[in-house]
C-alpha cells in the first residue's frame, strides 16, 4: 500500500508490483541447488532428473515431475508452505531437504508501507520470527521506522537497498500485501475481503490468527497540553472511506466542546481530495495538521482521552498507543479493522463494499463507489451515520471509562 496523505491504507497491489529473486542461494548434494525465496525453487545438474515437493503440514504432493538440467523448477504457491523437497535420480533419492528456517536469515518483503499496513502487520512478522526462530530481514520507510525500533530489537528493519544488498543470502523470502486481483491464490491463502487486516497477514505466513496489539514504543510521553483534549483524524485516501454527512464534524465538535474538551485535528493534510470532492479540516477543530513526525503524534494521542477517526493509519496509531478509538467507517464490515466497543457503522443503509467479493477495491478510483453510480446516492454508507449517533457512542465511552466530563 502506497504511503498516503493520513497514512492509511492503499487496499490492494498487484503481483508485479515486487521484485522477483535472483539465483538460487543454497547448494545441495550433487550440484543441486535450491531455496524458498519466491516459493520452493530448485534446479539440477542432470536432465531427467525428478522433483518432488510435498506439503509436510497438509500432506499434498504440490509438485512431482521430470525436468530439465539447469533450469529453476518453482511451486506455485509462493505464500509460507512447510515444504520437502526431494530429487530423485530413476528410484535413487539423490537430495532430501525439510524446511527448517531455525537459525536461517529470512526475508519479508514489502511495497511501501502505509502507516495502518505496519502497524497491523508488525505483530504477526515478529510472531513469525518468534515462532520458527529466525533471523529476520524487512524493510521500512524512513519515517515508520522510530515506530517500531525500540519495540522490535530482534527484528533486522532495514532500508529496501540494505535487504537487496543481501538478496543471495536469504533462505527463504515471503512477499506480503493485498494483492490483486484479490481472488489471486498463489501469493495469497485466502481473499483478503473475507479476513481482517491481520489475518490476511497470518495466513499468508503460516502463524495462528489472533489479535495483536503493535509493541510501539512512545520515545516521550512528556504531556504539553494541561487541559483534557480529544484527538480526531478526519482525512483519508478515499471519499468512501471519509464520514460523508454534511453535519456530522461539526456537530460532533460542538458536542465534545460542551463536555469539555478540547479538540486536537491531528491529520497530515489540512484540506484533501480531488477535483470533486475537496475535504477540508472541521473549522472549529484546532490545527494540528502537517506532516509532523509520528511520534509526535504519538504522544499526543498517549494524552488524549479518546481518538475519534476513520478507517485509517492514525486510527491504528490511536490504538496501538492503546488510546480508546471511537471509529466512524461504512465502507469496511466491522470485522476488517481491529476491535473496538466504539466501532460504529449504520446498517440502515448500503455497508461493507470493501469486504464484498464480488467487487474490487479501486485505489486509483477516489470516487469509488461500487453500488451506487448516481452521484447524489454515493457515500451513503457514512452519509448516513448521523452525528447524534456518533456522539451517543462517544457518550457510552466517556460513561464506561469513568473519564471525567463536564455535564451538558
Amino acid at each position: 500500500m502506497s504511503e498516503t496523505a493520513n497514512g492509511s491504507t492503499q487496499r490492494g497491489r498487484t503481483e508485479t508490483e515486487f521484485a522477483h529473486p535472483g539465483p538460487l542461494a543454497l547448494h545441495g548434494a550433487e550440484g543441486v541447488r535450491f531455496d524458498f525465496n519466491y516459493g520452493c525453487r530448485v534446479q539440477v545438474p542432470v536432465d531427467g532428473w525428478r522433483v518432488r515437493m510435498t506439503d509436510l503440514d497438509t500432506f499434498n504432493v504440490l509438485l512431482d515431475e521430470t525436468v530439465e538440467a539447469n533450469t529453476v523448477v518453482t511451486s506455485r504457491r509462493k505464500y509460507f508452505v512447510r515444504f520437502l523437497l526431494e530429487v530423485f535420480d530413476g528410484q535413487r533419492l539423490v537430495f532430501s531437504h525439510a524446511f527448517n528456517a531455525a537459525n536461517q536469515k529470512i526475508a519479508i518483503r514489502t511495497a511501501p508501507l502505509a502507516l495502518g499496513d505496519s502497524i497491523a502487520w508488525m505483530p504477526v512478522i515478529d510472531t513469525f520470527r518468534e515462532q520458527h526462530n529466525c533471523e529476520l530481514h524487512m524493510p521500512l520507510q524512513a519515517h515508520l521506522q522510530p515506530l517500531f525500533r525500540d519495540g522490535y530489537p530482534h527484528l533486522h528493519i532495514e532500508t529496501e537497498e540494505q535487504l537487496n544488498s543481501q538478496a543471495d543470502t536469504f533462505y527463504a523470502t515471503y512477499y506480503i500485501g493485498l494483492l490483486k486481483p484479490f481472488s489471486e491464490r498463489d501469493h495469497q491463502p485466502t481473499d483478503p475481503r473475507v479476513s481482517n487486516m491481520q489475518d490476511m497477514i497470518a495466513y499468508l505466513l503460516g502463524v495462528p490468527c489472533e489479535e495483536r496489539r503493535p509493541n510501539v514504543v512512545i520515545a516521550n510521553k512528556t504531556r504539553t497540553i494541561k487541559e483534557r483534549y480529544v484527538c480526531i483524524a478526519t482525512q483519508s485516501t478515499a471519499q468512501c472511506k471519509y464520514w460523508n454527512n454534511p453535519r456530522g464534524w461539526s456537530t460532533l465538535i460542538a458536542h465534545l466542546k460542551a463536555r469539555g474538551y478540547r479538540v486536537l485535528c491531528i491529520d497530515k493534510e489540512k484540506s484533501y481530495g480531488n477535483s470533486e470532492y475537496t475535504n477540508a479540516m472541521p473549522e472549529d477543530a484546532e490545527d494540528f495538521t502537517g506532516n509532523r513526525p509520528l511520534q509526535e503524534r504519538l504522544s499526543l494521542l498517549h494524552h488524549a482521552e479518546f481518538f475519534i477517526g476513520l478507517g485509517s493509519g492514525l486510527s491504528w496509531l490511536a490504538w496501538a498507543a492503546r488510546t480508546p478509538v471511537v471509529m466512524i467507517s461504512g465502507f469496511s464490515h466491522p470485522s476488517a479493522e481491529f476491535r473496538t466497543p466504539y466501532r460504529v457503522i449504520n446498517f440502515h443503509g448500503c455497508n461493507s463494499c470493501f469486504n464484498d467479493t464480488t467487487v474490487e477495491f479501486d485505489a486509483s478510483d477516489f470516487a469509488w463507489c461500487p453500488r451506487r453510480a448516481d452521484p447524489a446516492q454515493r457515500f451513503q454508507c457514512t452519509a448516513i451515520i448521523t452525528p447524534e449517533f456518533v456522539m451517543r457512542v462517544v457518550d457510552n465511552l466517556i460513561a464506561d471509562r469513568t473519564l471525567p466530563a463536564q455535564a451538558f
